[in-house]
């Protein structure tokens, strides 16, 4: 990393993480997207798929006195940079290099799977209900969770998959 360069966040729009870091990247910014390995199941097919770690996060390094940061805002694919007061708010190099260090041969990072207890928050990945904070009620059975959500101002429980639930 050279002198006065910093990671920063960029928000990207719904979906969108892998257009602006292609955009990113053409306009010469150093981004950076952690990975993971995710098995998804769709019309009775399983495979494995790459997605962000972070949906709708990525890192950009620049500086802020040299680089044409502004430019980040109106990139396709970017929302925002994540402001901090008046400016983007930078994040620790530590971040970045605890994240690559988890990284496995092929680049993507090692996400241990841990059981989630009977009311813990989690949050919901994709899906109708992405984004969402339930709480977490039992495992269904050996692909899918129970969850129980806040909709239309009563809770409702409904099954998701595993693979779909973070802590929130």
């Amino acid at each position: 990393m050279t002198e006065g360069q910093e990671w920063y966040v960029v928000q990207t729009q719904p979906n969108a993480e892998f257009r602006a870091q292609k955009n990113l990247g053409r306009q010469g910014f150093a981004v950076y997207m952690p990975q993971h390995l995710r098995t998804r199941r769709h019309a009775r097919k399983t495979e494995t798929v790459a997605r962000p770690l972070f949906p709708r996060y990525l890192f950009v390094r620049m500086d802020l006195s040299r680089d044409r940061w502004r430019s980040v805002q109106s990139t396709f694919g970017v929302q925002s940079l994540v402001w901090v007061g008046e400016r983007p708010g930078a994040i620790s190099q530590d971040l970045i290099t605890e994240l690559r260090a988890r990284e496995n041969a092929a680049g993507y990072v090692e996400v241990e799977s841990k059981p989630f207890n009977k009311g813990e928050k989690i949050r919901i990945l994709d899906g109708i209900f992405e984004d969402s904070v339930g709480t977490f009620q039992r495992n269904a059975d050996k692909y899918r969770v129970a969850v129980l959500l806040q909709l239309l101002g009563r809770e409702v429980m409904t099954l998701v998959p595993d693979e779909s639930i973070t802590a929130a």
